[in-house]
């Protein structure tokens, strides 16, 4: 006899194939002889006479004798029943067929068999096929309970899952829904499909209902956004050859602009190299899928009048938000693009993908350090850009811990420059990108970052009375995904490797955003200030949502590669590096916190400093740097910021209290590096 595949089979081959499987032919025996008496009880309504009760016992031995031989022959315990489809339980059928045809040949030989009617042996076929059917529909049950998770209330709560909405309705969407199903791990959760026809709308694949056509793709995406479904991601489940190229690319447009990410899925047929020195193999991680909140959408119009036909500068051109910056902007169709950057290579990088993406775009690229002020201001007299972005900084919160000179020179004293520089070439605004780390400052990075921050509050309001001065906006915001020296490269180099992922405390909380939505927001926020001539001294904060645990990150990007949490890769507690916070906040304690008329966007109003009191403060902090002295730069610091509560500071106090007893024992004076007192907290 010949299994499903054509393969013969030997009668006693599948015995070693386990434990399971031996379960499995003991009870479809099992289920044969009691089906078979069933069936008869049934043809006789439950009232057989001696005669019949008698003789039923040989039948019922003889058809599971012929069961057990024939279910043996027919292979059906090689099967892995878990990846069952119809073909496998069409040929179940016709195996219990031949084992009925057999029985019932046998009966027309044997008069002791006709004890059994052959309505019995019709009504047998049906209720045995039920049977050992239901057997087998047992090893899916555990993964076709993921199709009715929300149902059965397993879903918990729909953060954790990622939405998306399924273009196309064919073989391939079945698949992937079919994968999905036994995928207990699996973070997508499909809310509704879009055909390519009229034909399928309105019906379901696999609980999955189609909800239009891709035509209908906003109207849409707007009904699940006001039942809180909104997608964050579209997958093309067809070809694009089947949607035509120019829907496809209009559906990937708008796709975009609402902030949701398009992806297509990769089809099953194709062959790619897999590369065997690698442990583990990294399924692709959308930033996108480890925010538990949709992205904020921007209003291109509003960015487009910022940016269209003007002359427009990027310092830190190079780096991740600097890049990002360029690369929005330059969609946008400046006049001119200046990219300023310290990086020969990221310099290199950002104009080859310029020059591939937007040939047409004037630009010009210059090599320079932000605190070369003398080569800063030669850039901006030959440009004379009418709009600064300000991305230049020292951003690695131990780097800048243990170089505490270098981090002050380059995130004050080079935020100094570039915002002079800006408001002597007469510039509609300079902007500044800040972080969450200057609130509650226990970092010299915060610390200098926060310093930044002032000056800009400082200068824009010195120009209030002015229409025509150089606004100083600045934008806060607080972990970008996927930036260079951030968690997500690290827990992906670490995943690579196959783990462990390191985090610091397992309480540690930090607010995340991608960086295409930290830049749109921050273009957002400084195309309504110039516009609306709002927030003078004002600082605009990225709404982030609620701040997520690391631990909750790794977890995350560990179940999205494809693996177990502390069962496939660990995780592993390394405890707090200098100058790291547990929990980190979005406004100081001063601050009024207020909204605005952008989505995702809230502003932080405090009392600024003079400028000229803020020029006198920071005399002492350029001295400090020009001599090199870390000592001087952390107390300079300190006195300028009276919440700065970094770690070296309070070492360099305990060091001085501790020296300054010393000399009061010995009847000596102390002399301590002073800021004037009308520095700090003046108001304004």
């Amino acid at each position: 006899m010949l299994r499903p595949n054509n393969r013969p089979v030997g009668l006693w081959a599948p015995l070693d194939r386990g434990f399971l499987n031996n379960v499995l032919f003991g009870l479809d025996c099992l289920f044969a002889g009691a089906v078979l008496g069933l069936a008869v009880l049934l043809r006789y309504d439950f009232s057989l006479s001696a005669t019949v009760l008698s003789g039923l016992p040989v039948p019922i031995f003889v058809f599971t004798s012929i069961c057990a031989i024939v279910f043996r022959l027919s292979g059906m315990y090689e099967v892995n029943w878990r990846y069952s489809s119809a073909r496998d339980l069409v040929w179940l059928v016709l195996t219990i067929s031949c084992a009925l045809a057999a029985f019932t040949l046998l009966r027309s030989i044997f008069d002791n068999l006709r004890v059994v009617p052959l309505s019995a042996i019709f009504i047998t076929f049906f209720v045995l096929s039920a049977f050992v059917g239901a057997s087998r529909f047992c090893f899916r049950w555990p993964y076709l309970s993921v199709l009715f998770r929300d149902q059965l209330g397993l879903m918990g709560s729909t953060e954790t899952f990622v939405p998306i909405l399924l273009i196309g309705a064919g073989d391939a969407t079945d698949s992937y829904l079919r994968a999905l199903e036994r995928d207990r791990n699996a973070l997508h959760r499909p809310v509704g499909i879009l055909s390519i026809g009229e034909s399928s709308v309105g019906s379901t694949l696999r609980g999955i209902r189609v909800l239009g056509t891709v035509d209908d793709f906003e109207n849409v995406i707007s009904d699940l956004r006001a039942v809180g479904d909104c997608p964050r991601h579209v997958v093309f489940t067809s070809r694009v050859s089947q949607i035509g190229k120019e829907v496809a690319e209009k559906l990937i447009d708008r796709a975009d602009e609402l902030g949701i990410t398009a992806s297509r899925l990769t089809i099953p047929t194709e062959l790619r190299k897999s590369d065997l020195n690698k442990a583990f193999e990294l399924r692709s991680i959308t930033m996108t899928d480890l925010l538990e909140r949709p992205q904020v959408t921007l209003d291109h119009n509003l960015v487009r009048r910022l940016v269209r036909h003007r002359k427009v500068l990027i310092t830190g051109a190079g780096g991740s938000i600097g890049s990002e910056l360029a690369k929005q902007i330059a969609a946008l169709k400046p006049a001119e693009l200046v990219l300023v950057e310290n990086s020969e290579f990221n310099l290199y990088a950002i104009d080859q993908q310029l020059n591939e993406d937007h040939s047409d775009i004037k630009r010009s690229c210059y090599l320079c350090d932000i605190t070369n002020a003398r080569r800063l201001n030669a850039v901006f007299d030959c440009h004379k850009p009418e709009l600064v972005f300000h991305a230049a900084a020292l951003k690695h919160v131990p780097m800048v811990e243990q170089n505490p000179v270098e981090g002050a020179r380059t995130n004050v004293l080079g935020t100094i420059n570039v915002a002079d520089a800006a408001r002597r070439t007469n510039a509609l605004a300079m902007v500044q990108v800040s972080t969450d780390k200057v609130v509650n400052a226990c970092s010299i990075m915060g610390a200098t970052k926060r310093l930044a921050e002032l000056y800009c509050q400082s200068l824009d309001l010195e120009q209030r009375h002015d229409a025509e001065g150089t606004r100083a906006i600045t934008v806060r915001f607080g972990n970008v995904l996927g930036s260079s020296g951030s968690i997500i490269p690290l827990f992906e180099k670490q995943l690579t490797k196959g783990g462990p992922l390191t985090i610091m405390d397992p309480e540690m909380r930090r607010f995340f955003m991608t960086i295409r939505e930290a830049v749109e927001l921050t273009l957002q926020a400084s195309a309504h200030a110039l516009e609306q001539r709002a927030g003078r001294g004002e600082i605009f904060v990225l709404h982030m949502g609620e701040p997520l645990r690391i631990i909750d990150v790794a977890h995350r990007m560990i179940r999205l590669a494809g693996y177990r949490p502390d069962v496939d890769v660990k995780i592993k507690i390394i405890g707090s590096r200098p100058g790291e916070k547990l929990i980190e906040e979005l406004f100081l304690s001063s601050e009024e916190r207020l909204e605005s008329p952008l989505s995702g966007v809230l502003r932080a109003r405090a009392v600024a400093m003079p400028l000229q009191v803020l020029h006198n403060g920071l005399v002492g902090l350029r001295q400090a740097v020009e001599n090199g002295s870390e000592d001087e730069v952390i107390a300079t610091l300190a006195n300028l910021l009276p919440d700065y509560r970094g770690q070296r500071h309070v070492f360099h106090r305990r060091q001085q209290d501790h020296i300054s007893g010393e000399h009061q024992a010995a009847g000596g004076t102390r002399t301590a590096l002073t800021i004037p007192d009308q520095v700090v907290g003046t108001p304004h």
